[in-house]
């Protein structure tokens, strides 16, 4: 799985952060406690910024890309650039010979995505992704619960993902309303990953899109009051058909002064009311047809946190086995998510590229424990 420019090694796998935004922090926490990973190094335009980072979690090196890139124990390259940079910062690290786990979405089009991951398999390098939310023992235990038979066989899955947007936490929320981002494709990556990892590929999708205002204004930090440009949809409806049958419909909004959210499975014999997919917890329950009560159901998994899948990663440059936050899958939720403002801006269905079928996630064994080193 490693390339010339990483051989395979033994060992914890070197990590090193490229932005230390306000994601970086909750990346750094859980990396920092995983044995199987050594986090040597954060970068950022900004390499104050990246000091300071550094600093609060007792990382040996800081400064700029280049900087980061050229620590030789640095394996993987955690990419939590803004979406408009994932495409550059990714292929330079494929350069300096490094695997790449990226924040969602991979690219901003899938063909930066296809172009990403032509390069990688070209140098022999491994690409990840998130979200990994799905790899916690919320989705996980709902997958099993779903190959289990608990609600027969899958029908049909309702999911809905509805708020007023980022900007009234978030101090720079300007990059939400770019190419790239927007519910569709900030929200999106989570429940539609969840999604392919309980049904595998979508096959067709159907959308419609709008936006509510042209301008938004930042409601917190040094930019509370700035007035930003709005230049994506901010309410979008989906309909999904999936290769194995089952459909699903999908709504994501910034424009809900009523938070929402939902995903709720349905089969033959029950109906699965799935946790967020933007966490790794529970609560997970079941209502079998013709009964009028919920039942709790059993979840059993880790909870670490953002890091999962740079940690699958890097158990997979060990030890071999599945990669299961891919570069491939993470392309296929881009595709999706393309065709899905190309249905809504042309108005008809569209199809999606298929999934290699061992991109399809494979669930994670019971009893896969963050904390017990395999390396």
């Amino acid at each position: 799985m490693s390339g010339a420019g990483a051989a395979r090694r033994g060992g914890p796998v070197g990590v090193a952060v490229v932005g230390a935004g306000v994601i970086s922090g909750a990346y750094l926490r859980t990396l920092r406690g995983f044995p199987d990973i050594a986090v040597l190094g954060v970068a950022d335009l900004d390499v104050t910024r990246a000091k300071a980072a550094a600093h609060e979690h007792g990382v040996p090196v800081a400064g700029d890309v280049p900087t980061v890139l050229a620590i030789p124990e640095v394996e993987i390259v955690v990419n939590l650039t803004v979406p408009a940079a994932h495409a550059a910062v990714a292929s330079a690290a494929l350069r300096a010979g490094k695997h790449v786990y990226g924040e969602k979405p991979i690219t901003t089009t899938p063909e930066e995505g296809q172009a990403l991951l032509a390069e990688a398999a070209a140098r022999g390098l491994l690409v990840g992704n998130a979200p990994d939310t799905f790899l916690g023992a919320g989705i996980q235990s709902a997958l099993r619960a779903v190959r289990a038979g608990v609600i027969g066989t899958p029908v049909a899955a309702t999911t809905a993902v509805q708020s007023l947007g980022p900007e009234g936490w978030h101090p720079d929320p300007a990059f939400f309303y770019q190419p790239g981002g927007g519910p569709l494709y900030d929200l999106g990556p989570y429940y539609l990953t969840a999604l392919v990892a309980l049904f595998g590929p979508v096959a067709t999708v159907a959308a419609t899109a709008t936006r509510a205002r042209e301008e938004r204004v930042t409601g917190s930090g040094p930019r509370a009051g700035e007035v930003f440009p709005v230049a994506v949809a901010t309410h979008v409806t989906a309909l999904l058909e999936f290769a194995s049958g089952p459909v699903a419909q999908s709504v994501f909004s910034f424009d809900s002064a009523v938070g929402r959210i939902a995903f709720e499975v349905t089969g033959s014999e029950g109906t699965l009311a799935v946790p967020d997919p933007n966490t790794f917890e529970g609560p997970l329950r079941v209502r079998a047809n013709g009964s009028d009560e919920w039942r709790e159901l059993p979840v059993a998994g880790t909870t670490a946190g953002r890091g999962l899948g740079v940690l699958d990663m890097a158990r997979t440059l060990r030890g071999g086995g599945p990669h299961r936050a891919s570069g491939a899958l993470a392309l296929h939720v881009l595709e999706t998510m393309a065709a899905i403002a190309d249905s809504a801006q042309g108005r008809a269905f569209r199809a999606v590229p298929p999934l290699p079928r061992e991109a399809v996630p494979a669930a994670l064994p019971e009893g896969w424990d963050p904390t017990i080193p395999v390396t």
